[in-house]
């Protein structure tokens, strides 16, 4: 019963950040987290803090406006003081330009006691710098920008 709960939790935080609210999410995650995205590019780099997460929302709200999220797959094991959360995402975007972006993105998360301590982000890399170059060649500058990245902060 505890993984059917955690997983409608993080089918509704992709619903909401579908529908633009990606604060929800920055909301959900512990005093000390990782928030790691993989890859070497704008959007790119591990965050600790509140603050450097909700930056990189915003930013990739700039560049990839009209964000859509279809979850494939949830796996959920372990229980609440130890969740491990696995998902295999579809992500359709209206690019700032007026294109389309698809991507396939695999998440894997750590949950303490309903908090998240842990994101890693693995997404084709490839398909997403492709389409961040297009982006800085027509002008939008923050798609080639240095990652927002911060250090951990001490307890």
């Amino acid at each position: 019963m505890y993984h059917r709960v955690v997983a409608g939790q993080v089918r509704k935080a992709f619903a909401e950040i579908s529908a633009g609210n990606w604060e929800a999410m920055v909301a959900g995650m512990a005093p000390n987290f990782s928030y790691t995205f993989y890859g070497d590019h704008a959007l790119a780099g591990q965050r600790h803090t509140h603050d450097a997460l909700r930056r990189w929302w915003e930013r990739c709200f700039r560049l990839l406006p009209n964000t859509r999220f279809e979850v494939q797959d949830i796996l959920v094991a372990g229980w609440p003081w130890n969740t491990r959360v696995a998902t295999a995402v579809t992500v359709h975007v209206g690019v700032v330009d007026g294109s389309q972006y698809e991507n396939v993105v695999h998440q894997f998360l750590r949950i303490r006691w309903g908090k998240i301590t842990e994101v890693r982000t693995l997404e084709d890399t490839a398909v997403l710098e492709k389409t961040l170059d297009r982006l800085a060649a027509a002008g939008y500058a923050e798609a080639h920008a240095a990652p927002i990245t911060d250090r951990r902060t001490s307890c």
